[in-house]
């Protein structure tokens, strides 16, 4: 039996998932820039390259827009193919391959044609990358019917939903935060998947609801702590994907405690934030007790000066600091 308590970073969970799945399907082959003998911008390939080989882990010039092509083309004929367009930001190169291509073929096939393609990449404000590498963009493809995003959090489920989403039938979006590569958590060895679509309890409480998503969701785990020092018991829901949605473990939970706060740290002008607040209003208007409010990133392009960039995104201080805010307010009902 392995250890129960083993600790490995959130890189080398996805490492893990990856090596496990190619050994089970060799029918998985993976392109992108640096993946193979370098193993990585973020080594997130490290050592694969070595026990696969360069025909199944195959490095790509710089042209995502060629290489997600490619592995569109190639899981609609019969291979699983992983992308990795290794920074979030520059999948927009490739977005008609992603948005008119996989998400839309196995409809206008009938159902004849599949293609489980996995497109991998990396966001996130982290030192002070500027407006080019820093995006957080997920949003948009949860808009594109077809497609599944998947956001893990932690190193746990960074593994398991890593496995689930390479044996889905179709396109999946995994977008992972750069600054949690090196965040370490307890992984264990057996084997186990984590179902997309099944909204993970952080922290269970009764004064108000805190929906995070990626590296937000310690900020929230935090800033929970905090109010609970001040006698406010907050409950944190990570949904982990945010297409498929939970939709019923968050409307349980805002009706439980009648608050509802979202941290996101993209804008909040037609954000997945937004989302969660029109869910709110559709399944629990009569519960609320506040009206519901998001915690997101200034609207302005990523800053290189890390003070400006600190300001931007959400901070621990800023999220306490909106909840006291929200806490003395009482919804009117009509």
């Amino acid at each position: 039996m392995s250890d129960p308590g083993r600790v490995i970073t959130y890189v080398d969970a996805g490492v893990e998932a990856l090596r496990e799945e190619m050994r089970r399907d060799d029918s998985i082959v993976y392109i992108g820039q640096g993946i193979g003998p370098r193993g990585g911008n973020f080594r997130q390939t490290r050592g694969l390259w070595k026990e696969f080989g360069d025909h199944r882990l195959r490095d790509t010039g710089i042209c995502e827009l060629g290489a997600t092509g490619v592995a569109i083309g190639a899981a609609m004929a019969g291979t699983r193919t992983i992308v990795d367009e290794v920074f979030l930001d520059f999948a927009l190169e490739a977005i008609t391959q992603i948005i008119q291509q996989a998400a839309n073929i196995s409809y206008m096939s009938n159902g004849k044609i599949k293609a489980p393609v996995l497109i991998r990449g990396a966001m996130g404000a982290v030192r002070n990358a500027g407006a080019h590498h820093s995006h957080t963009f997920y949003n948009w493809f949860a808009n594109t019917p077809g497609l599944k995003v998947v956001l893990p959090s932690t190193p746990y489920d960074l593994k398991g939903l890593f496995k689930s989403s390479l044996r889905e039938p179709g396109p999946v979006v995994l977008v992972e935060h750069k600054s949690l590569y090196n965040t370490k958590g307890v992984v264990p060895e057996e084997e186990y998947l984590i179902p997309l679509g099944d909204a993970r309890i952080v922290r269970e409480g009764a004064d108000l609801t805190i929906i995070a998503m990626s590296r937000m969701v310690d900020l929230a785990v935090k800033a929970a702590a905090a109010l609970a020092q001040e006698g406010v018991s907050a409950e944190v829901i990570d949904p982990r994907t945010i297409v498929p949605l939970d939709r019923q473990k968050i409307s349980n939970s805002i009706k439980k405690t009648g608050r509802l706060v979202v941290i996101d740290e993209s804008p909040s002008s037609c954000s997945f934030a937004a989302e969660l607040l029109a869910i709110a209003v559709e399944d629990c208007f009569d519960e609320l007790q506040a009206t519901p409010k998001r915690i997101c990133s200034l609207p302005v392009p990523n800053p290189f000066s890390p003070v400006l960039e600190n300001q931007m995104i959400p901070s621990v201080d800023r999220i306490v600091s909106e909840i006291h805010d929200m806490m003395k307010t009482v919804r009117r009902k009509c």
